[in-house]
């Protein structure tokens, strides 16, 4: 059975292993040095605007994603949950976890008063893409990035 909770600092490494382990991790992740982590994972665990979940399977890690609640003035002073670094372990793709973490995510937004969910997925994700139109999201947006 899955259990989606809120990450611990004692999650971090396991959350690391799972975002280093792809095509993109693997080049801008670095699991062997954990201490930027941990002091990202303080910033985020203190935000009351951000959740940084977990799921859990028979005391293991098998999937996170990072919610952070927005609220501005555009679009009639909406509140939005952006999702992001959602990934699932390898070996738990296909199996309909990532479809339960989205749910749980869209839930969540009901909750907290959301009247939109957005994210954003690398261009290269391709399947990730599907999947998403599956679960009725829609590509309205270009995402544009400027690394500094």
């Amino acid at each position: 059975m899955i259990r989606i909770r809120r990450a611990t600092a004692a999650d971090v490494e396991a959350i690391v292993t799972l975002l280093a382990d792809d095509h993109l991790g693997r080049k801008r992740e670095s699991p062997a040095d954990l201490e930027p982590y941990q002091r990202a994972f303080k910033n985020v665990d203190g935000d009351p605007n951000q959740f940084l979940a977990v799921a859990e399977e028979a005391g293991e890690i098998v999937g996170t994603m990072q919610l952070s609640f927005l609220t501005g003035l555009s679009q009639r002073g909406a509140s939005q949950l952006l999702v992001q670094a959602v990934q699932v372990r390898v070996d738990r793709r296909g199996a309909g976890l990532g479809t339960q973490l989205m749910n749980w995510a869209i839930e969540q937004a009901r909750q907290r008063g959301c009247s939109i969910v957005q994210l954003t997925s690398h261009s290269s994700r391709v399947d990730a893409h599907r999947f998403y139109e599956r679960l009725g999201f829609a590509r309205s947006h270009a995402g544009f990035k400027l690394k500094l």
